[in-house]
This record gives structure tokens, C-alpha cells and sequence, in this order.
């Protein structure tokens, strides 16, 4: 395969077309403005970038830009739902990735509780979309906190330049050949109109309807396969099964019992994601902008942006998000040099509930887990005292404790669901009932576009400042937050920071020096400091040559910070010392807990010791934990890269390579405290023995582990023969090391290999077009909290070809993605992708 990547991504070097085509040199001439806040070249940006314009959009195979962002070079895709995808670049993924910023309009769309943005709720849509420009890799030094592992401008059309009316209809269907569901139907329906007068005032409005139904998860791996392998008890033979996408038999929902002087580990049974979820999807999104321009060279506009979701998310668990909002006020005033903005983000997650919680409830809202245990025991002593083995007795005895149990899909069932969805207490409910504010305001002035423009013309300096202020507020609902320290008022953390950058010209232009410097302040954390150096050489326009070296970090998120959930007897704590001081120091490590109950049940089972002899025995396995309270987490990255172009700019080239230090990274350790009222030291291994004895935390805290990563890119574009079109990249990504290996480090969760090969043509002539993209990636080894395996290579072709009518302004659209059907999962417990197959109309007047 990996003579197929490099053959396939030099393939453009072996082309003998000989013509040129405008599109190319006007695509790689675009002017950026992510890699410094200032226009410049895109051929000189100082960092990697990637970018996506109107051209690029159009030929793209994927049904919208949201979805051609994962054919850029070095990205990867994480598939929640249909209609909630998250983009990553350069290692350490996850289905949240609050490491990974995203921009509309220059404001961050994040939802403030999370501290990542909900896919595409706030982003333009495809009839607003005027250009994306990526960033892979850090871009803390100019945007602050978050952005260690990249960030994507979304830039929106604006009303001055783009009037008219247009709008766009896609009719899909997916789920064909899915085991868990017939085809279904798929809408979404988009309109966007704009108008300006008088070059002056202008007002635009954009929106879109998607409705459909969601991908399903159904992976039904164990993943405790060995929870009775002293007792030879494995497959469909283990009692303490745990599938990966179902829920209420996980850890904490299982308990040892001694049974006929063996000990067995046994699990409540749970049910399945496609039992619980509700997997339709109505997803609501609406802008609205007023613009004014006081001069030629000014502008000053509001824009409203909203968002309405019910779809799958996940964290640490899986959710369904029913009568989600999430919405933005911006203010924004930009002149020459000058530009001010102040935007407020509202989330509210309206009746949305955690699918993990709603399982394990329903099981015990039929029995507790006191009872059905005990019902359990007695069952399966009956019928081994019968003669019955005991590998049967284990199934019999969970038919007998279940009897009764709730069904899914019928009335009963379905009237627990909503009721427990609406109990905000995970304990015994499952309702996710947050609501959280987000408040920002920013500036930036380039000196020398007026006040010093002199120093410019005759030095070649151009310097730019700015300042940036956030702070978030959520509502305590008690479940989810509390405020630790002002019960009954809402909680707020906030951060202000400020970045000043000097760009330099030497050797007849031929060498742009970039340096940078931002500090950051958090109420609860000393100043952060990150600087970046970046040159870029360019002996000729079409020859450039970049190396910089940057400094990233990033606060904790308000999950991180303030958590306090309970979940399935497991409590969700957050870092910092008013929300965890006195449980990281009197706390033991939940793996050598497990270490240490494994050892005793594997004593009792096979060398006959009592329990209390095995105790005696392996007591020393048990460790006191040793992290602490959180801490920022940085990394240190060098970059060095190089795009051109040859064959008279037919062929353009881009290649990047990086090398990353990370420190301090933000992760979960779980740990047991035990209950208040058992205090006798002597007897503590006693106690760790016993989960009732116990509570049981997660807490965010930092590894120890200092971790090196590396990777690089090549993309290559060549256009010839009547205006076709090949595009190819490949990107490698490698965990080179760790200093110290804690556990703790946040999983890499990359492949090394992500292929992308695509052919396009506008123009076929008569109004025809067509493109196609194939993509492959490579086997990775995943791990989260939800669950740790291996995810499978897998490839995907996309395709379409468009037909623009002559006669009216209408653009019709026939595609697909994953044209072939053949289902993947791009994560552990996430959905099982299959064929999306369309047909858009697009009029623009």
C-alpha cells in the first residue's frame, strides 16, 4: 500500500499535458489572511495552510464544503453523526476536539460548555460559502488559547459583493444495504438573499433545513473479554460482557460475586445504542447580517447567527441532542487598519440526554442493582444445586433476573425514555440540561498601514497588535455544574491576552521575516507566553521555501475546569482545586484497584486461597494516586515547508514537514476513594476489595509524560488537457516517543497514513461537469474512555457529475459519497458510515 501511495501521489510529475488554464494561476495567486491576520500571498504564507476557495468548492467531489474540508491535505475526519463531523490535523484526536479551533467570520463558534464547536451548527452554508482556509498545526501565538493542533477560517460571502437571490435544494437517501435500517430519505433545503444600496447599506439572510435520519453505531466488540478468563468463561459465555455500543454493562454496572466458592464478575445486560437513541435528524441554522459602510474604506455590521440540532454528539459518552440551540450576536467595525469585534455565544442543550445514563436507568429503574443481583445469585444457585452446569446456570440466571425487564421499542419502554429524559440527575435520570454563555471581544491595529506607514515604505517592517478578551458563564444546573464557591449564582472563568507581530522584508523581498509574541492570563493560571518565528524564502514568485518555530497552549476547557457529573457511580470531577481539592489526595488508582481485585478472584478460582488470604496476598498492588490539579498544556512545534510551481504553473507543489513537543497533557485518571465512615487503615485493601465500600471518580489532571510527535505532507495539483484537474496529497503521522509513558497521555488516535487522490473538470463542455475523489486511510489503534481497540483501514470514492442548464441559472447536481456502500467507522463507538447518494438543484438569480 505504501508503493501505491507514493506512486499515486507523484502521479502529477509524470503528466505530458501542455496546456495552461486561468484557474490555476488564479487559484494559487489568492490572497490569505488565517496565517498572519494580514493579506498576503498564499504562496508566502509563513506557516502551512490549506485553502478551499469558490473554485475548489464547486469541482469538489463531497456535497458540501463543510464535507470537502476532510479532502485537504493532512486532514482527518471524525463522523459523529450525519449531521455532526469534527476535523482534526496532526495527531491526538478526538470525537470533542477542543485542540482544534473554527472561525466564521473571524469569530470562534464554539459551544461554550463543550469548548469545540457543534460541526457546522454556526458555519455559513453552501450558498454563503466564499473561501476556507486551514491552518494544521499551532496557531496559538496569533489566536490564543485552543489552537495546538490547527484551526479552519470559514469566510462567508459579503453582501456588498455577492447580491441576489439564490437558493439550493438536495434530496439524498442513505442507509441502502444497512442491516439496522431500510433506505430513508434525506432533505435539506438552503436559500440566501442579499442586497445593498447605494454602496452603503446592505442586509443578508441565509437559511437552511436538513432532515433526515442519523448513521447508526452497532459495533457490538466486548470490550471486558477476559472479565471471567480465570474461569475459562469467554464469547457469549461471559457474564460480564461489555459491547462497545451498549451500555448500562459497563465497570461500573458490574459486580464479583461469590457463587459456589467461585468468584464471577458479573454485568447488568444493558441495552443496546439503537435501543436507546433516537436517530432522526432536524437540523435548523439561520444568519442574518446588517452591513454599513461610513466610508470607502470602512465597514461596520451585525450579524446573528442560530443554530437548532437534534442529532448524535459524544464525549466521553454517546448523546442524543434533542432541541439543542446554540447562537451568536457580532458586532464587527474594520477600516485599514483597524478592526474591532464582540460576539455572545447562548447554548442551551434543550431535552438532549446521555444515551449511557438512559440505559443503565431503565435497568434500574425495573430493578435495583441490590436486587437483581441478589435475584442473580439465587437463580444461579437453584440451578447448579439442579445439576445444571454452570456456564448454563449464568445464562438462566440472567433470564430469571431479567424477567420483567423493560423491552425496547414498545409503550413502556418508550414512556421510560422520556421520563428519565427528563430527570436531570444521572444517578437515576439522563437529562443533559446545560445552559452557558460565552462573551468575547477583540482588536487588532496594523501601525504601519497609516499611522507609520512610512516605516514601511522605507524599512519594510509592518507591525500589528491586538488584544482579546473572553469570558464564559454557564448556569449551575447541578448536575453537570455546580458553583463551588457562590452556590445558586452562575459560574464564570474567563481569560484576557494580548499579541503583538513585526514582519520584515530583506534581500529585495526576497526573505519575509515573521516574529510573534502573545501573552495570556486566566484568572486561575499565571501569564502563558508563546512566541513564533517564521521565515519564508522566495529566490523567484514561483519558487517558497518556509521553516518557523512556534509555542501553543491551552487553558483548561469549563468541562475540564468545573465538571461535577455523576454517571453510573463514577463522578466526573474537574481539575482545578476548588472543584477537586481533598480527592487527589486521598485517592488509589482505579488500575490498580482492578489489578488487585483480578488478582484476588484469579487466587480464589485457581490456587483455592480464601478471599481474605488472596487479600493479604496482593494488597500491595494497590497504589495511592499521585497527580494533582490541572495545568496548562503546551506544545512546542518546528515546522519547515515548501510550495511551487513548474510546466508554465501547471503543476503546483506543497510540502510540509513538523515535529512537535507536547507537555502537560489534559486527561482523565480514575481513581477510588473510600466512603466516609470506613476509616480503619489496617483494613483498607479490605475496603478496595469491595466496590460498595468505595467512590469512584474521574479527574482531569495532567500526564506526566512528556510526548514527541512528527509527520509530514505532500499535495500536489496539475491542470491540463481542457481544463481537468488532478489533485493528490498523502500525509504520514507518527507518536515518536514518550519521555515517561503514565497512561495518562491523550491518545494519539491517528492513522499514519490519510491518501487522497481526486480528477475534476468544470467544463466539460455544454454546461457538463464532473469530479471524483478517492480516499483511503490507514488501521489505528483508538483509545478513549468510551472504549479502546482497533479501528480498520478502510477507503471511500465520492463522485459527481453537474450539468448547468443554458436556457436558466439553475445548477443541478448528481452525486454520492462512499459511492461504493461499503460501511466503516472512522472511531470506536462511533456510527457506521454507508453510501450518501443525491440529487441538488441550485438557482441563482
Amino acid at each position: 500500500m505504501k508503493k501505491l501511495i507514493t506512486v499515486i501521489s507523484l502521479l502529477p510529475f509524470y503528466q505530458t499535458f501542455s496546456q495552461t488554464t486561468k484557474d490555476t494561476t488564479t487559484h494559487l495567486s489568492e490572497v490569505v489572511v488565517t496565517a498572519s491576520r494580514l493579506p498576503l500571498s498564499f504562496m508566502k504564507s509563513p506557516v502551512s495552510i490549506e485553502l478551499l476557495d469558490a473554485r475548489a468548492i464547486k469541482s469538489s467531489s463531497a456535497p458540501s464544503y463543510f464535507e470537502a474540508i476532510e479532502n485537504l491535505k493532512g486532514v482527518q475526519l471524525l463522523t459523529s453523526s450525519l449531521g455532526f463531523k469534527v476535523y482534526n490535523t496532526r495527531g491526538f484526536a478526538n470525537p470533542t476536539n477542543v485542540r482544534f479551533v473554527q472561525l466564521v467570520d473571524g469569530a470562534d463558534n464554539q459551544a461554550p460548555h463543550i469548548g469545540a464547536p457543534i460541526g457546522s451548527a454556526l458555519a455559513p452554508t453552501d450558498l454563503d460559502i466564499d473561501r476556507v482556509e486551514l491552518i494544521p498545526g499551532t496557531a496559538s501565538a496569533l489566536y490564543g488559547m485552543n489552537a495546538l493542533n490547527g484551526m479552519v477560517q470559514i469566510l462567508s460571502k459579503n453582501p456588498f459583493e455577492h447580491q441576489g437571490f439564490s437558493f439550493q435544494q438536495k434530496t439524498g437517501v442513505n442507509h441502502l444495504g444497512d442491516a439496522n435500517a431500510s433506505a430513508q430519505l434525506f432533505t435539506e433545503t438552503s436559500l440566501r438573499w442579499a442586497k445593498a444600496w447605494n454602496n452603503r447599506w446592505a442586509v443578508k439572510l441565509n437559511l437552511n433545513y436538513l432532515k433526515g435520519n442519523d448513521w447508526i453505531s452497532d459495533n457490538n466488540q466486548d470490550l471486558n473479554p477476559n472479565g471471567n478468563a480465570s474461569l475459562g468463561l469467554l464469547g457469549s459465555d461471559n457474564p460480564a460482557y461489555d459491547g462497545i455500543n451498549s451500555y448500562g454493562n459497563e465497570s461500573s454496572n458490574r459486580q464479583t460475586l461469590t457463587l459456589g466458592g467461585k468468584r464471577y464478575s458479573v454485568a447488568r445486560t444493558g441495552y443496546t445504542e439503537k435501543d436507546i437513541a433516537d436517530f432522526s435528524i432536524q437540523n435548523l441554522k439561520a444568519d442574518l447580517t446588517f452591513a454599513f459602510k461610513p466610508s470607502a474604506h470602512s465597514e461596520l455590521n451585525y450579524s446573528f447567527r442560530m443554530g437548532y440540532l437534534n442529532n448524535i454528539y459524544q464525549r466521553t459518552n454517546r448523546f442524543r441532542l434533542d432541541n439543542y440551540w446554540v447562537s451568536q450576536h457580532i458586532l464587527t467595525f474594520k477600516n485599514k487598519s483597524l478592526i474591532l469585534r464582540g460576539y455572545m455565544t447562548t447554548e442551551n442543550t434543550g431535552d438532549s440526554y446521555n444515551i449511557r445514563s438512559m440505559a443503565e436507568n431503565i435497568d434500574r429503574s425495573f430493578k435495583t442493582d441490590t436486587q437483581w443481583f441478589k435475584d442473580f445469585s439465587t437463580a444461579f444457585l437453584a440451578s447448579t444445586q439442579a445439576g445444571i452446569t454452570a456456564t448454563q446456570a449464568l445464562k438462566d440466571a440472567r433470564v430469571k433476573a431479567d424477567a420483567g425487564r423493560p423491552q425496547p421499542h414498545t409503550a413502556e419502554f418508550d414512556a421510560l425514555i422520556k421520563k428519565l429524559g427528563d430527570i436531570n440527575n444521572w444517578d437515576v435520570g439522563a437529562a443533559l440540561r446545560v445552559k452557558s454563555w460565552m462573551y468575547h471581544a477583540e482588536g487588532q491595529y496594523n501601525l504601519t498601514e497609516e499611522a507609520l506607514a512610512s516605516w514601511r515604505e522605507k524599512y519594510g517592517i509592518n507591525i500589528l497588535s491586538g488584544f482579546d478578551y473572553r469570558m464564559y458563564q454557564v448556569y449551575p444546573d447541578g448536575n453537570y455544574f455546580i458553583n463551588p464557591t457562590e452556590p445558586g449564582k452562575d459560574l464564570t472563568y474567563y481569560k484576557y491576552g494580548a499579541f503583538t507581530q513585526v514582519t520584515k522584508s530583506l534581500f529585495d523581498n526576497k526573505l519575509q521575516v515573521n516574529l510573534s509574541i502573545r501573552a495570556d492570563k486566566n484568572q486561575y493560571f499565571d501569564w502563558q507566553w508563546n512566541p513564533r518565528l517564521a521565515m519564508v524564502f522566495s529566490p523567484s514568485e514561483d519558487q517558497n521555501l518556509r521553516v518557523s518555530f512556534q509555542n501553543g497552549y491551552r487553558f483548561p476547557s469549563l468541562f475540564e475546569a468545573f465538571s461535577n457529573v455523576n454517571s453510573g457511580g463514577v463522578k466526573r470531577v474537574g481539575g482545578l482545586p476548588v472543584m477537586s481539592k481533598g480527592i487527589f489526595e486521598n485517592s488509589y488508582y482505579k488500575t490498580s484497584i482492578d489489578a488487585f481485585q483480578a488478582a484476588v478472584t484469579s487466587d480464589v478460582n485457581t490456587k483455592g486461597l480464601t478471599v481474605a488470604q488472596a487479600i493479604e496476598k496482593n494488597k500491595g498492588l494497590v497504589q495511592k494516586n499521585d497527580y494533582t490539579y490541572l495545568k496548562p498544556e503546551r506544545v512546542n512545534s518546528f515546522e519547515i515547508g515548501y510550495k511551487g510551481q513548474f510546466l508554465d504553473k501547471k503543476l503546483f507543489m506543497d510540502v510540509d514537514f513538523y515535529y512537535n513537543v507536547y507537555q502537560n497533557f489534559m486527561a482523565q485518571v480514575e481513581v477510588s476513594t473510600i466512603k466516609s465512615g470506613f476509616t480503619n487503615g489496617d483494613s483498607l485493601a479490605y475496603y478496595l476489595n469491595d466496590r460498595t465500600k468505595q467512590d469512584r471518580y474521574r479527574l482531569w489532571t495532567n500526564s506526566k509524560s512528556k510526548v514527541y510527535n512528527y509527520g509530514a505532507s505532500v499535495g500536489a495539483r496539475y491542470q491540463f488537457y481542457k481544463s481537468f484537474v488532478i489533485n493528490s496529497n498523502v500525509s504520514y503521522a507518527k507518536l515518536d516517543r514518550k519521555e515517561t509513558n503514565d497512561g495518562l497521555e491523550e491518545a494519539f488516535n491517528t492513522p499514519q497514513w490519510i491518501l487522497n487522490v481526486g480528477l475534476s473538470n468544470r467544463n466539460l463542455g455544454n454546461g457538463w461537469g464532473m469530479a471524483f475523489n478517492y480516499k483511503w486511510q490507514d488501521a489505528f489503534i483508538w483509545q478513549s474512555s468510551l472504549a479502546t481497540g482497533t479501528v480498520p483501514a478502510y477507503s471511500t470514492l465520492d463522485g459527481q457529475v453537474s450539468y448547468e442548464l443554458k436556457s436558466q441559472p439553475i445548477e443541478l447536481k448528481l452525486g454520492a459519497t462512499n459511492l461504493l456502500n461499503q460501511y466503516y467507522y472512522n472511531f470506536l463507538a462511533g456510527p457506521s458510515v454507508g453510501g450518501f447518494y443525491y440529487l441538488s438543484a441550485t438557482l441563482k438569480l
